[in-house]
Order: C-alpha cells, then sequence, then structure tokens
C-alpha cells in the first residue's frame, strides 16, 4: 500500500510529497503522529521542493555569465560602498516600487559583478530577471524590428514581463539615433509595466548626454531613469578581481 501511494504522488508530480512519505516510513515515531501531522510534513515538504526548483529556474533563464551573492560582497574602505543602503535594496523593495540601481565605477571595480548579485537575489526572492549586455538587446531589437513578422511587439512583450532587468555595458560606446530610439522605446515599455532595471556604467550620469546621440532622445530617457534610480559609486584603487585574489588568499592563510 506504501509503494502504491508513492507512485500515485509520483505519477500526480507530487514529488517531494512521494520523497517525504517514502521518509517517514522508516522512522519509527510514525506510529505516533496523526494525520494531522503527516499532511503537514508531506505537505512542507512538496513546497519546499517546489520553491527550491523555481529558484533554479530562474537563475539559470537570467542568463548570468558569472556566479555572485549579497553575501560575497567586500566592503573594504577604499570601496567607500554604504553597507546598510545596499543590504536594505537587497531584501528587493525597489523592484516592488519599480525604482532602478545605477552601478558606477571605472573598469575592473565590479559593478558587473555587484548587480549579477542583486539579480541572484532577486531570484531567490521569486523575481524574474534577465541579465544582458546593452549592445547585445539592442542589436536583438534591430534583428527583430525588420521582420516581417511580430517578432518585434513578442521580443518588447517578453522584456515588460521581466521583472528586474540588467543592462551591463551601459552606454559603452556611443549610440545611433537609431539605437536612442529604441531604448526609449525598451525604457517606455518598462515604465509603463513599472518593472526595475539595474545599469552599469563606467560613466557618471552626467556623461550619458552625449552618448544617446540626439538631444530629444537623450532628454527623455534620462528623465525616465534618472528621477527613480539609487545612484551608487563603487570606488577603489585595486579592482574587484584584485580585491577577490587577495581576500581568498587571506582566506586559505587563516585556514592554515
Amino acid at each position: 500500500m506504501n509503494q502504491q501511494n508513492i507512485d500515485k504522488l509520483k505519477a500526480l508530480k507530487l514529488s517531494g510529497m512521494a520523497e517525504a512519505y517514502e521518509s517517514l516510513f522508516t522512522k519509527p515515531e510514525i506510529h505516533t503522529m496523526d494525520i494531522d501531522t503527516v499532511l503537514g510534513i508531506l505537505l512542507d515538504h512538496e513546497e519546499a521542493l517546489r520553491k527550491n526548483n523555481q529558484r533554479h529556474r530562474l537563475l539559470k533563464q537570467a542568463g548570468f555569465p558569472e556566479p555572485a551573492s549579497i553575501e560575497e560582497i567586500l566592503y573594504y574602505d577604499d570601496r567607500k560602498l554604504k553597507k546598510d543602503l545596499l543590504l536594505r535594496l537587497a531584501a528587493g523593495n525597489y523592484i516592488l516600487e519599480g525604482r532602478n540601481i545605477i552601478f558606477k565605477g571605472v573598469s575592473g571595480a565590479g559593478k558587473s559583478w555587484m548587480a549579477i548579485a542583486f539579480g541572484v537575489e532577486a531570484c531567490r526572492q521569486f523575481f524574474k530577471v534577465q541579465y544582458t549586455r546593452l549592445p547585445d538587446l539592442l542589436e536583438e531589437f534591430k534583428l527583430a524590428k525588420y521582420q516581417q513578422d511580430d517578432s518585434y511587439v513578442k521580443l518588447m512583450r517578453k522584456l515588460q514581463k521581466v521583472d528586474l532587468l540588467i543592462f551591463d555595458e551601459w552606454l559603452l560606446h556611443t549610440l545611433t539615433n537609431e539605437e536612442a530610439a529604441l531604448l526609449l522605446e525598451i525604457i517606455n515599455a518598462r515604465r509603463q509595466a513599472k518593472q526595475s532595471t539595474i545599469y552599469c556604467s563606467q560613466f557618471d550620469v552626467n556623461g550619458w548626454y552625449e552618448k544617446l546621440g540626439d538631444g530629444t532622445l537623450a532628454e527623455a530617457i534620462l528623465d525616465r531613469i534618472v528621477h527613480d534610480s539609487y545612484d551608487i559609486l563603487i570606488d577603489g584603487n585595486i579592482s574587484m578581481r584584485e580585491h577577490l585574489s587577495l581576500h581568498h588568499q587571506l582566506e586559505r592563510e587563516a585556514h592554515e
């Protein structure tokens, strides 16, 4: 009878309950449990398994190029990071409010890594996240726009369903008027859907204007970003990679 129940649970795609059910019957305390207690254990295990599977699925779909986590952020003095602010943002309220984050810093400062850490944390909280390089996304939209089908509309709708979009290499190069117009459409669509975006830039916001080509488009794009964003500078005399290398070396020495 136990095996029949296990098989039925698996057939109903309740593998978490099946696993817990099978495990329970190997323990002597099962005989002292009432039906509500047993059912509660089975349901808790099923819920935990489904949430874990959902997190893995969200992390895979996000397309992160490397692992990172909030717990691994290095708060060295030279980086001038505000720990209280970062931990408060990591709680995810900025996504619920539809606000943005701008990570600024020189090449190697750790902007991309920090954005990925926030993206991973958002996935843990069951938000849908997408990591992309701005040049890649613009190229994808340009190709879709000239297709003789609804590829462009589908791509825009897909992006509107993303709770948190991470733009890496933000305005690394000056955009053409066509690219700036496309970018305005993307930002407008996500703003209407009250979705959040993380921008990783080597330049201060004041330097974005000239990277956006046409003055009217630049003003429209900046107006839709700047006022709803947390502006965070990642400072430091050495790169994030050097920080991590030094950190790991110190950890190894501490364990020797």
